[in-house]
């Protein structure tokens, strides 16, 4: 599936358990309610941290990138596509991963939700 700006696309019912994650919404957007195994960059700081997602990132695996909807996650995921990495936009977002049943944790662990 591809994104309406040409970025590759991928559902939630896609992905699986343990698949490499990236949350680029924000930290108050995170503290909500996030994926539990998921790594948080936020986007209005990814540039500055990207070496944080070079060293936690799978080296032949793909990054699928989520935020909210799917807005700044399509790109964060062209800007990882110019530097090479293997990068998916997570259509629909967090919203589209909470619908879907998948499980959501605040930042002490316990249930959250996405805002």
């Amino acid at each position: 599936m591809v994104f309406g700006s040409g970025v590759p696309t991928i559902g939630v019912d896609e992905l699986k358990d343990g698949d490499f994650l990236l949350d680029v919404r924000e930290d108050d957007e995170w503290q909500a309610g996030h994926a539990a195994a998921a790594l948080h960059i936020p986007m209005s700081e990814f540039v500055a941290r990207y070496g944080e997602l070079t060293e936690a990132a799978p080296q032949d695996g793909r990054v699928n990138v989520v935020c909210r909807v799917g807005g700044r996650s399509a790109q964060v995921t062209q800007y990882l596509l110019q530097q090479g990495v293997d990068a998916v936009n997570v259509a629909g977002g967090m919203q589209a991963w909470e619908a879907a049943g998948r499980p959501v944790v605040d930042d002490k662990g316990q249930p959250g939700a996405v805002v």
